[in-house]
């Protein structure tokens, strides 16, 4: 057999060699083959072909068979080099979706289907395309500033209550993708749709609020109905948004007039702290007047009580003298007289008098003597000492016997009357 200059196999050994020098390997080597080997041994069989072909062409008597078999061998390779793209060409629809993702599938450009997470496939370009999209990412979109609070965008944060003030508003709205078809088909800048819905809602909500209920008490009723609405209007649009939280991150009156509301709210809570000590003196006073109006309501019921008690024995007491009275008027006139000057005389100073004789001497001060007696006799007890004998000059007329005079007149006078 005649071999061609372009002939890898020219000025090679044998059949079995030019074998063994094209597969790079000795014949008892059973290690994996050399792939730049094969590779060149592929470029050295192509380049045989073609040479043989041209070769076949310009001999003169090389026959039709040599010819024919050439374009066979052709054939193959082209075959072959077909096959391969067509393989490349499938597997360039292969793609694979990760966890918390979905894959979105498009024949000529319209929507086909959904694949879920894993290995998945389509058909190449041009025929169908995929997008994949993250369902379990928690999206932020911010109104009134970007990422930063300092960074205000004013266009956006400031608003105008129901009262009439302008507040300055920053707030996040965090979402997720409930439907990825609706997110990338349904709306042409999704993001961009949930921030103006969101500066929509709030404006709403702020408008039908006063300013102070914005700024303190209703800050979290202000954000959670701001993501109802949102939702709402999101859904209305088909968005295939699900809103999961709207944050405020920034609630003040406009930096012009910052300072004047300041003055106002040091003012607003000057009234509430007077208030709070007015409501506490009026805790402590009120519980004190009560408990003093009742001790005198107590009191008053007690003296009325008293008073009643009082009058019953007086009256018991009169009732009780009249009965006697009407069996011995005298006695008991007699009787009533004695007890009256008793309980005269014994809060009163007395002096004995002679008036009998007409004289104004005085006899004896009994009360002087006795407290005189007493303090003597308490002196003594703190000295531990005898006090000196003491002479007492007592009159003619002893009280005693005067006393026995007038006790003897007056049951005279008593019986005289009596006869009478």
């Amino acid at each position: 057999m005649k071999l061609s200059l372009n002939d890898p196999r020219w000025g090679s050994g044998d059949k079995d060699g030019n074998k063994h020098a094209q597969e790079g390997k000795k014949p008892g080597n059973e290690g994996p083959p050399d792939l730049d080997q094969l590779w060149r041994d592929f470029n050295q069989r192509l380049n045989g072909l073609f040479g043989q072909k041209n070769r076949g062409n310009g001999s003169n008597g090389g026959g039709s068979g040599g010819s024919g078999g050439e374009m066979k061998g052709a054939g193959a390779t082209f075959g072959a080099v077909g096959a391969i793209a067509v393989l490349v060409w499938l597997a360039s629809g292969a793609f694979i979706v990760q966890e918390g993702q979905t894959g979105v599938v498009t024949t000529f450009g319209k929507f086909s289907h959904t694949t879920p997470a894993g290995f998945n496939w389509r058909w190449p370009y041009p025929f169908q395309a995929d997008e994949t999209v993250n369902v379990s990412q928690v999206r932020t979109v911010e109104v009134g500033y970007r990422s930063n609070v300092k960074n205000k965008q004013a266009r956006e944060s400031l608003m105008l209550t129901d009262d009439e003030n302008i507040i300055d508003i920053q707030f996040a709205v965090q979402f997720k993708l409930k439907d990825p078809v609706a997110w990338l088909y349904n709306n042409r800048d999704p993001e961009d749709t949930v921030r103006q819905v969101a500066e929509t809602s709030i404006r709403e909500i702020v408008g039908k609020s006063k300013m102070d209920f914005v700024l303190y008490e209703g800050r979290e009723k202000v954000a959670f109905e701001t993501q109802q609405l949102m939702q709402q209007i999101l859904d209305r649009y088909a968005s295939g948004v699900q809103v999961t939280n709207v944050t405020m991150q920034g609630v003040q009156p406009p930096e012009q007039v910052q300072a004047a509301f300041d003055d106002a709210v040091k003012a607003s809570q000057d009234r509430e702290r007077q208030k709070n000590e007015g409501q506490a003196y009026a805790n402590d006073i009120v519980p004190k007047a009560r408990g003093e109006a009742f001790r005198l309501l107590q009191q008053a019921e007690a003296y009325r009580a008293q008073v009643t008690e009082n009058a019953s024995g007086n009256a018991d007491r009169f009732k009780q003298v009249l009965v006697e009275y009407q069996k011995a008027p005298a006695v008991t006139r007699d009787r009533m007289y004695l007890d009256t000057m008793q309980q005269i005389f014994s809060s009163t100073s007395k002096v004995m008098v002679d008036s009998k004789a007409g004289s104004n001497l005085l006899y004896l001060p009994l009360d002087k003597l006795i407290s005189q007696v007493a303090a003597s006799d308490a002196a003594a007890r703190a000295n531990a000492t005898p006090p000196p004998p003491t002479a007492i000059l007592l009159p003619d007329n002893p009280p005693q016997m005067d006393l026995n005079r007038r006790d003897s007149r007056s049951r005279e006078s008593s019986r005289d009357r009596e006869g009478r």
